[in-house]
C-alpha cells in the first residue's frame, strides 16, 4: 500500500489573512511540501497539469525533475497529465526524459482534465474529449513499447518510422494510471490494457465511486490481467487534523467556506458526512480512511489532497507532521487485511523484472521449437 500526496496547484487567498500567494511562491511552496511528504514517510508526491488561472503547475516534468534532485526515494507523479490536449509524442519523451533523470522513481496519471477553455488553446475540441483520451492513448503506448512507429489517426498527423528519443530507461515504460471521476471508457482503456485506474474520491459520495472503481476490475479480469481483486486501484482523499474534532473544525471552516475548490455548497458537517473529507482528530481519520477499503476493495494507492483552498504553507507542512504520526498505523491496519494475492503497485524494478521473465519464456520457447524443427 502506498501513500501520498497530491496537489492540484491552486492559488487561492488565505480567508484568515486576505493574503494571496504569488505565483512564485506558491511554486517555491509546492516544491517544499513534496520535501516534506519524504521526510515524514510518505510513498508518493503527485502533482496536477492546468493551463489556466488561478493554478500554476503547467509544467509537470518540469517540476518533478527538480523535486527529483532535491529527493531520495519519494516516488514521483502526476495527479493528472492531460492525455487529451498534450500531443502523445511529446507526453512520451517528456516522461521518458523525466524517468532517465529519476532512475525510473517516477509513474504518471493519464486524465481529461475539467477545463472546457483549454481545448481550443491547444488545437483540439473538448466535444471530442473520449475520442481524443482513447486515441492518443492508443498511440502514446505504440510509442513506448516500439522501436519503429508507424500510425496514422484522426487528430494528430501521421507517423512513418518514428522513433522516440529517448527510449524508455530499460526498455519498460513508467507505469500509468488512468484518472476519472465520471467516465466509463476511461476505466475501460486502463483494464484493457492492465493499467491502474485512480478515483479521484473528493467530492463526490463513495456509492458514485464503488460503481466506476467495480466496472473497471470486472473489466481488468476480462482481459485476463487478474482477477478482479488483483486489479490496481488508486483512491484520493482530503483532510484536515487537529489534536482534537472541535479545533481541526473551528480551524478549517474559513477555508472550507471561503475556497472555490469547495463551490460555496453544502456545509462544512454535511460534506464531511457525504464525502470523503475528514476534519477531526487523527483518529477519527484513520477510521475514515480504513473505511475506504470496506467500499471499495483492497487497492494499491491512496494519496491525499493537503495543499488547497488557501491553506499557508506552514499549515500544510504542519498538517503532514500530523499525517506522518498516524502513517504506521495505517501502513499496519492496511497491511493486516490484505490478502496475499493483492498486488503492490508496479514499480520500474517490478516491471524491469516481469520484462526479462517475459523475454526469457520466448527465448526458451524459441529454442525449443528450433530443436523440434
Amino acid at each position: 500500500m502506498e501513500f501520498g500526496i497530491f496537489t492540484v496547484g491552486d492559488v487561492t487567498e488565505d480567508p484568515t489573512t486576505g493574503v494571496t500567494p504569488t505565483e512564485h511562491e506558491r511554486i517555491k511552496a509546492t516544491v517544499a511540501i513534496a520535501r516534506k511528504a519524504e521526510e515524514v514517510g510518505l510513498d508518493v508526491f503527485a502533482t496536477g497539469e492546468h493551463h489556466n488561472p488561478p493554478f500554476h503547475p503547467s509544467s509537470p516534468t518540469t517540476l518533478l525533475a527538480h523535486i527529483g534532485a532535491l529527493t531520495e526515494r519519494i516516488k514521483l507523479s502526476t495527479s493528472t497529465t492531460l492525455i487529451t490536449t498534450n500531443d502523445p509524442v511529446k507526453i512520451a519523451e517528456d516522461y521518458s526524459y523525466l524517468q532517465h533523470l529519476v532512475d525510473g522513481r517516477m509513474d504518471l496519471m493519464l486524465g481529461r482534465g475539467n477545463t472546457a477553455p483549454v481545448y481550443p488553446w491547444f488545437g483540439y475540441d473538448g466535444r471530442k474529449a473520449v475520442e481524443l483520451t482513447l486515441e492518443h492513448y492508443h498511440l502514446l503506448r505504440k510509442l513506448w513499447d516500439e522501436e519503429v512507429v508507424n500510425w496514422s489517426g484522426e487528430f494528430r498527423s501521421p507517423l512513418q518510422g518514428f522513433t522516440l528519443a529517448p527510449r524508455p530507461l530499460d526498455g519498460v515504460a513508467p507505469f500509468v494510471w488512468h484518472g476519472s471521476i465520471r467516465t466509463p471508457e476511461v476505466a475501460e482503456l486502463a483494464a484493457f490494457y492492465g493499467d491502474g485506474y485512480f478515483a479521484n474520491n473528493i467530492f463526490w459520495p463513495k456509492e458514485h465511486y464503488i460503481r466506476l472503481i467495480n466496472f473497471y476490475r470486472q473489466r481488468y479480469a476480462h482481459y485476463g490481467h487478474g482477477t478482479p481483486e488483483q486489479a490496481i486501484v488508486g483512491l484520493g482523499g482530503q483532510f484536515y487534523l487537529a489534536r482534537n474534532s472541535q479545533d481541526a473544525v473551528k480551524e478549517f471552516r474559513p477555508y472550507f467556506d471561503n475556497a472555490p475548490v469547495y463551490g460555496h455548497g453544502p456545509s462544512l458537517e454535511d460534506f464531511t458526512e457525504q464525502t470523503p473529507l475528514t476534519v477531526g482528530s487523527p483518529q477519527q481519520f484513520v477510521e475514515k480512511t480504513l473505511a475506504f477499503a470496506d467500499y471499495f476493495g483492497d487497492y494499491q494507492r491512496q494519496l491525499f489532497l493537503v495543499d488547497h483552498a488557501g491553506l499557508p504553507l506552514k499549515t500544510v507542512l504542519d498538517q503532514l507532521d500530523l499525517l506522518g504520526e498516524v502513517l504506521p498505523t495505517l501502513r499496519a491496519e492496511f497491511a493486516a487485511r490484505r490478502p496475499a494475492d493483492v498486488p503492490d503497485t508496479p514499480d520500474h524494478a517490478s516491471r524491469v523484472a516481469a520484462k526479462l521473465a517475459a523475454d526469457a519464456e520466448v527465448a526458451e520457447d524459441t529454442s525449443t521449437q528450433e530443436v523440434h524443427a
